[in-house]
């Protein structure tokens, strides 16, 4: 049975200046998703706080907005099967130090903030960023 979906996977700053994107992009499509839209941008610091709202009331808001914004980042709508849990176990844990190896963050990560990529975690979180990048 099909569960067509869509999800949102961001770049980080980390990831492009590492010259990654290809590499990243190229593991979603062997798995068969299909690239929807892509965009390279650079968040502002508006742009970003709305971003990661859900973290605003954490300690670590603020470098996550700061490290966002530190450079190019690549936002990518893919669709196919399942693609907010399947999505999320290829990129692995948000600690990259605790993602294993064959993942995303376990292959190219260094830390928690600089950790490559973002995914949409929900339906629902990505029709608020994919509007946040895609507006």
């Amino acid at each position: 049975m099909s569960n067509l979906e869509k999800t949102l996977i961001v770049i980080k700053p980390d990831g492009f200046k590492k010259g990654l994107v290809g590499k990243i992009i190229s593991r979603f499509e062997d798995r068969g998703f299909q690239i929807v839209n892509l965009k390279l941008f650079q968040f502002d610091v508006d742009s970003a706080g709305r971003f990661y709202e859900a973290h605003k009331d954490k300690h670590f808001f603020d470098e996550l907005v700061s490290f966002i914004c530190s450079g190019n980042t690549v936002g990518c709508i893919i669709e196919g099967n399942n693609a907010i849990s399947t999505v999320r176990l290829m990129i692995g844990n948000t600690k990259s130090t605790e993602a294993l190896p064959g993942t995303i963050r376990g292959d190219y990560g260094i830390g928690f903030t600089d950790n490559i990529i973002h995914a949409s975690d929900s339906v629902e979180s990505f029709i608020k960023e994919s509007k946040i990048i895609f507006n």
